[in-house]
């Protein structure tokens, strides 16, 4: 078959900074989202056979569901792999805790980043005895972020409280949330892996 003339070579961008142990995450937090990080991770932590010295997570993201924040935020504490994480753009609710999780010394803002900190909203509906019995998840769902804030921060419960899940919202700037120990440095640049390997895939190609 004839090779169309305007057919063209397309490098594999975001397959090749994948490879490279990199993965830019600009999205709401669902499921749909979430999947292929916390794949991206397990991949390089049980199959790749040469395993990288670090990953690093670039996130831009005004949040979305906390279960399944938490779902990536489990994921990426059992990883054997340092995960350092950037944020960029505006990191909002969820998508703060899922930045926060990055490793100790490596969480890294840069400085026109916005930061949302706030307590969660959940609607629920039904009978008394339901509503009743969901409140425990209520409840363990609020210690669960306090415990997330305190390990990530060092605050005190307090603080925590005070400061970042206050009983409005609470933006910060990259200054204020360094003081707060929500990142560990504040930068343009923040140094990256080279990208490698960078291979390419042909456009299907027409009669």
């Amino acid at each position: 078959m004839a090779r169309n003339e305007n057919e063209i070579d397309k490098p594999d961008i975001a397959g090749s900074i994948q490879e490279s142990g990199m993965y830019l995450f600009m999205d709401e937090v669902v499921p749909e989202t979430i999947s292929p990080i916390i794949e991206w991770i397990l991949y390089e932590n049980y199959v790749v056979s040469k395993k990288k010295k670090e990953l690093l997570l670039m996130i831009c993201s005004d949040g979305g569901e906390l279960q399944t924040a938490f779902a990536l935020i489990d994921v990426m504490k059992s990883s054997h792999i340092p995960i350092k994480t950037v944020g960029l753009g505006q990191i909002a609710s969820s998508g703060l805790l899922i930045f926060m999780t990055g490793a100790r010394g490596r969480r890294v803002l840069t400085p026109n980043t916005s930061i949302l900190s706030h307590q969660f909203s959940w609607q629920n509906e039904g009978k008394a005895h339901e509503l009743f019995a969901t409140m425990r998840e209520y409840e363990l769902t609020q210690q669960r972020m306090i415990e997330h804030y305190r390990s990530c921060t060092g605050l005190s419960d307090a603080k925590i409280k005070e400061y970042l899940l206050p009983a409005q919202d609470r933006w910060l700037d990259a200054s204020e949330a360094l003081k707060l120990k929500i990142c560990d440095e504040i930068s343009y640049t923040p140094s990256m892996p080279p990208l490698k390997n960078i291979t390419t895939r042909q456009r299907r190609r027409t009669k």
